[in-house]
């Protein structure tokens, strides 16, 4: 309790310092994020100024906890079947862009005269867009709906994922002090195989303990249960020898495939927010003003490289990928900045010992200046394509739309394909569950058997137990599902040359099976090495033929699939045209948005026939949601009402001039309010209500007053019935607006 005070008043300055730059940087309409780190500078140890932060230890431990905060947000927004299902114009813009400028990175680094590790990070780094800025951004000018919008947030997942490899980078060369290519490949094989692992268990789990216990899930239960899991997962991978924020990413991005994933993202999104504005306010402390004027200069040529050459190379990405060339330009105006994760991959660096001092405040200045800017390039983009693409030549322009055209046209989903993009996914990833397996049972059931049973029963039953728990996995390796085995069967009949290929295919995924159960046999008995060969052979055989074990592997298939597409099929079966939309007509430029009638709209009562909806803005309403009433397809005679929400079908910038227009109100608020007030009064003698009861006056019919009480003497009626009478001398209470309680002094007393 003796540090209590220096950190409480250190944690009050950080948070009103932030707070009130926040308002500031509101006010100027700029990034709040540019308002906390200019707060940490003014607080920091580097200006005099102003109070400062007297212990930076506590800061810099409420900052760790801010990135783990940050990355599980990230991750929730991140989910591994989105990026799955980016395509391939995110992973070519997002490669494009990471070659361009770790290339431009390095060969400023190398004329600036620093290392080459430097050189390497720096262009790691200037390749990371800043996701949190881009989607507010994006928000903030109301451009969701755009199509270029899509491919930025696809491409903006993909640079997460290298980004967290990015991190896996740095905490290898930390430890080995070096750059070294078969040390870099073992860590990024042990990356893959925990993300598998982790990804494959808790999928496995979560959903169906969510489901179950779905009535006692309110909001307090899940948020804790979601920040424990995140803590968890970051106590898991900071022992397997990955840094806490690659856990926290992986968490969240697990807990976005169920059902509360979008629930959680809504309840974490204050702490984030809270941790998050302590994390970039310590990245401020951090900045000297002495280094920004001592490189201002290369901070200076970066930002520009930023601006530039990113923007070019998230431009070239998308021609390369088949976009169209206006669709390219607003693409590479809303990704050249970078961000958060340049700020995370400085800071791990930075401690960890691999990078210079100098470059962290350099990546932060460049930061801020492009993020500033990011705003302003995203609104510009579209005018600047608009006037730039009909002065382009001719030739030119007819071949980008050539090779956009050919590019949505190719369909590289052949059969094979198919068959061996399905094959390599089921040897990988039950082979990955085997080795778990494998190494669980050798160091934790192995040794523990021994210690009870150590003779050769011992070891039988190892293998035997460590065999039966691999048996529904082995069999999955090696039985074909439904669908690939269709596959198979149509190839197998289509041409005879196809033939060897497939048996070749069954024969590789038998020998793989066949492998692991000999790695476990020869681990209990490896001085009968040509013996088990054979054991491993009847033993794959018998796993081929079990009932129970098709069962049991049936079982686990059946559950986690279920849990896997979950979220996807509550989505699919509450918006099924949406879902249709959006998989068959993806590279169309038409979709579904859903528009909610504020009680003020211009739209509010009319007939949708009157409203010429369809004729000024080109959509079409295909639903109607009030409340829990749905109207599908709404004739012209159908009213709107306020709060309706609309479901709407068009183009992106149809639906955008109609959001536009439907938000606008039928008349400005007068600035006069007419408020109630509580008044009271006597009755005189001679006043009309004497002997007259509430009813009988008519106060209400005639005033618009309301009684609410009538005090006689020691007696109070609140709220009195109509038939009470009025006497001399009674204090009555009234309640209206002050003309109707004047009105009702003079025509009634």
């Amino acid at each position: 309790m003796a540090n209590l005070p220096t950190f409480v008043s250190d944690l009050a300055l950080i948070l009103i310092s932030a707070g009130a730059f926040a308002l500031l940087f509101r006010w100027l309409k700029q990034p709040l994020v540019l308002g906390y780190i200019v707060a940490g500078i003014l607080i920091g140890p580097h200006i005099g100024f102003f109070p400062n932060v007297t212990d930076v230890a506590n800061v810099e431990i409420w900052s760790e906890i801010g990135v783990i905060f940050l990355l599980f947000a990230l991750g929730l927004e991140f989910s591994f079947k989105k990026l799955l299902n980016v395509g391939s114009s995110a992973f070519i813009i997002a490669g494009t862009e990471l070659v361009i400028m770790v290339l431009v990175g390095f060969i400023i680094g190398q004329i600036l005269g620093w290392t080459m590790m430097n050189s390497v990070l720096l262009g790691a780094m200037l390749s990371m867009s800043s996701t949190t800025i881009v989607i507010k951004t994006i928000g903030d000018l109301g451009l969701k709906s755009k199509k270029f919008v899509s491919i930025v947030f696809g491409t903006l997942v993909v640079e997460d994922l290298i980004a967290v490899l990015l991190m896996v980078f740095l905490s290898t060369i930390a430890v080995n002090r070096q750059f070294e290519g078969m040390e870099m490949l073992t860590s990024l094989v042990k990356l893959a195989f925990f993300l598998i692992i982790w990804f494959l268990v808790w999928i496995f789990v979560l959903p169906t303990v969510f489901n179950k216990a779905k009535k006692w899930l309110n909001d307090e239960t899940l948020l804790i249960i979601s920040i424990g899991l995140c803590l968890l997962m970051v106590v898991l991978a900071t022992k397997a020898g990955f840094s806490s924020a690659l856990g926290a990413f992986l968490m969240g991005s697990i807990l976005a495939e169920t059902l509360e994933g979008e629930r959680i993202e809504k309840l974490v999104v204050n702490i984030k927010n809270l941790f998050g504005a302590i994390f970039f306010v310590s990245v401020g402390m951090m900045i000297d003003p002495r280094v920004i004027l001592e490189y201002k200069w290369i901070i200076l040529i970066l930002a520009l490289t930023v601006i530039i050459f990113k923007s070019f190379s998230a431009f070239l990405g998308s021609l390369l990928s088949g976009q169209l060339f206006k669709t390219s330009v607003q693409v590479g105006g809303s990704l050249g900045q970078i961000g958060e994760f340049s700020f995370i991959l400085a800071s791990l660096g930075y401690s960890l010992g691999v990078i210079d001092k100098a470059l962290y405040p350099i990546i932060v200045i460049v930061s801020v200046i492009t993020i500033f800017v990011t705003p302003y390039s995203i609104r510009l983009s579209e005018p600047f394509a608009d006037r730039v693409y009909p002065r382009l030549p001719e030739k030119f322009r007819s071949v980008i739309e050539k090779y956009s055209e050919g590019t949505s046209n190719v369909n590289a989903s052949g059969d094979w394909h198919k068959l061996i993009k399905n094959v390599l996914l089921r040897l990988i990833l039950f082979s990955a569950i085997l080795f778990a397996i494998m190494v669980v049972s050798k160091q934790w059931f192995y040794p523990l058997l021994m210690g009870k049973i150590p003779n050769v029963y011992g070891k039988l039953i190892y293998a035997a137990a460590t065999i039966i728990v691999m048996s529904p996995f082995l069999r999955g390796i090696v039985v074909n599902k439904k669908s690939t085995g269709n596959l198979m069967v149509k190839l197998w009949n289509d041409k005879k040359n196809n033939r060897g290929v497939i048996l070749s295919l069954m024969l590789f995924r038998a020998f793989v099976a066949t492998f692991f159960i000999v790695m476990v046999l020869f681990q209990a008995f490896h001085h009968f090495f040509w013996f088990i060969i054979p054991v491993a052979v009847v033993v794959v055989t018998v796993i081929l033929v079990s009932r129970r074990s098709l069962k049991r592997y049936s079982k686990i298939e059946e559950r986690f699939i279920t849990n896997l597409n979950q979220k996807e099929q509550e989505q699919k079966a509450n918006n099924p045209l949406k879902t249709e939309i959006a998989e068959q007509l993806s590279d169309r430029d038409i979709h579904i948005e859903r528009v909610t009638v504020l009680p003020d709209s211009i739209y509010v009562g009319q007939q949708i026939k009157k409203t010429n909806i369809r004729q000024v803005f080109g959509v079409n309403i295909v639903k109607i949601i009030r409340g829990s009433h749905t109207i599908n397809l709404p004739g012209g005679d159908e009213i709107i009402y306020p709060y309706d929400d609309l479901i709407i079908l068009g183009t992106d910038a149809q639906i955008m001039h109609f959001t536009e227009d439907v938000e606008k109100m039928v008349k400005e608020v007068s600035a006069e309010k007419q408020e109630v007030f509580l008044k009271s009064f006597v009755v005189e003698p001679t006043s009309a209500i004497v002997g007259k009861t509430i009813q009988e006056c008519g106060i209400r019919a005639k005033t618009g007053c309301l009684v609410v009480g009538v005090e006689r003497a020691h007696k109070s009626m609140m709220n009195p019935y109509i038939t009470t009478m009025f006497l001399e001398g009674d204090l009555v209470w009234v309640v209206g607006e002050k003309k109707q309680i004047q009105l009702l002094v003079s025509q009634m007393l």
